[in-house]
């Protein structure tokens, strides 16, 4: 397929998303680019999310993890369900009765100011590393198959750049309805791939259910072995977990739920967002089967690295030119839709929880805020290139896993102060935290030493860590 072709594609995609920046940022007031001056469509919000919640990565490994897990994945989306109910009906009336633009600034008032500062610095390390992980990942499949002339560093720099011209001025406001834009083209792609390789297999929806659940990967519950990280237990209760840290305890996601008008249209589109997300899920799991049944039917070597094969097949197995560029459109947008809001939320969190600006002008505020958004640019830009030079992908699976063992303290830090009424040494909690994490990973690295294969769940042994170092910390009750 043509570079010069796709170029004119993502170039007008880009157009689109510059024009609804303009429309949407009004004057560039810090209320619009934080909150969106909390009028946003909560439908709108639900819809977008998907796209953020999903990312490049799930566009890309998803449908590769299906020869290894099968449909396990499911158990963990089926746990999402409960997570998003805590977090409609536990942590978003405590967010909206406080008022909250940063949502760590609940732990200030809860726990004092130490807390504070350790809460969105967990956050602040977390997301630069998983935003910077999933751009990493859509830039080596441009470099490969698309772009292979441009040099890696000039992709990722293009990439951010176009990120930011398109969000410094709206922020979230434009972060919405961007995010819907994303979302749709991410879906058009995954179902404009499966009817591309079901023609090709000669197959009609009937055929393309049967054969998608008479495959060898279509498996979702695991109930026999509970050592194995694929138990149903184990994922439900890790799909719970990470739903809470990662959207309930995340400013990224949270920031767009606060810019709903009201509580009320913000647990809708809290509840139907995580209804719609279980059958999006599916539908990449579906599309992993049928990847890895073209292949097999074709004589199509499967990739060493599982997470080329969606990327091979669209762009190089002579299935049309339209699923390649439907592939490129969706890839940057299941990319973009959770890297300008991870680039909004860095903003809000450095901004507001960092400095604590306060006593500004209105001209000031705004300069502060555009200057740190450049900042975090900067600091996207230089993670991924380090990413790129350690080309080492066992080093960089450690550290995306790194940023994910972040959470487990915010999780019990939330959960100590929501439901424990006691009041806590606010000095010691930065320690109890990084005690917390490093035990994480000493349990998370033991444990196959004991026939235990530890998987998602120790996000939770890592909250639970924290929510006992709480315990021992803290003294009478809370008046």
């Amino acid at each position: 397929m043509s570079s010069f072709l796709i170029s004119i594609v993502v170039a007008c995609y880009f157009l689109v998303l510059i024009v609804i920046s303009i429309r949407t940022s009004s004057k560039g007031a810090n209320l619009t680019f934080f909150l969106g001056d909390r009028k946003s469509p909560w439908y709108v919000v639900a819809f977008g999310m998907i796209g953020a919640s999903l990312s490049g990565v799930t566009f890309i490994s998803v449908p590769g993890w299906v020869e290894s897990s099968q449909f396990s994945y499911m158990q963990m989306v089926i746990g999402y369900l409960l997570g998003y109910v805590v977090i409609a009906y536990v942590l978003m009336p405590m967010y909206y009765r406080l008022k909250l633009t940063s949502i760590y600034t609940y732990l200030d008032q809860r726990f004092g100011s130490q807390s504070y500062t350790t809460g969105s610095s967990l956050f602040l390390l977390s997301r630069i590393i998983g935003a910077s992980f999933r751009l990493y990942l859509v830039a080596i499949v441009l470099k490969g198959f698309v772009f292979p002339q441009l040099h890696f560093v000039w992709i990722v720099a293009i990439t951010i750049a176009l990120i930011w011209i398109y969000t410094f001025r709206g922020g979230i406001k434009t972060i919405i309805w961007t995010d819907t834009l994303q979302t749709a083209f991410m879906l058009i792609a995954v179902v404009v791939a499966i009817i591309s390789i079901a023609s090709a297999l000669n197959l009609d929806f009937s055929g393309i259910l049967n054969t998608v659940r008479d495959s060898e990967y279509s498996r979702i519950f695991f109930f026999d072995d509970f050592g194995s990280n694929k138990h149903f237990l184990k994922q439900f209760l890790s799909g719970a977990a990470i739903a809470i840290v990662m959207t309930g305890l995340d400013q990224d996601m949270m920031q767009k739920n606060l810019s709903c008008k009201s509580l009320k249209d913000a647990q809708k589109n809290m509840m139907s967002f995580s209804v719609v997300l279980i059958f999006v899920n599916l539908v990449f799991l579906a599309l992993g089967a049928l990847l890895y049944t073209f292949a097999l039917q074709k004589g199509i070597e499967i990739p060493e690295k599982r997470d080329e094969l969606f990327p091979m097949i669209a762009l190089q197995s002579g299935l049309g030119t339209s699923l390649g560029l439907f592939f490129i459109l969706g890839l940057i947008a299941s990319a973009y839709s959770s890297a300008d809001s991870a680039l909004t939320a860095l903003t809000t969190s450095f901004y507001v929880d960092i400095l604590k600006v306060k006593e500004e002008t209105a001209e000031k505020q705004k300069k502060t805020r555009m200057s740190i958004h450049l900042g975090m640019s900067f600091a996207l830009l230089i993670t991924i290139v380090v990413f790129h030079y350690i080309n080492d992908d066992s080093v960089i699976s450690s550290l995306f896993k790194a940023a994910g063992y972040t959470y487990g303290p915010l999780m019990g830090l939330y959960a100590f102060g929501l439901f424990v009424k006691r009041k806590v040494n606010d000095n010691w909690v930065p320690d109890i935290c990084i005690i917390s994490i490093i035990l994480s990973v000493i349990i998370g690295f033991g444990g196959k030493y004991f026939g235990w294969s530890v998987g998602f769940e120790l996000l939770i042994y890592n909250a639970f860590i924290t929510f006992c170092g709480l315990l021992l910390i803290s003294k009478s009750d809370v008046k």
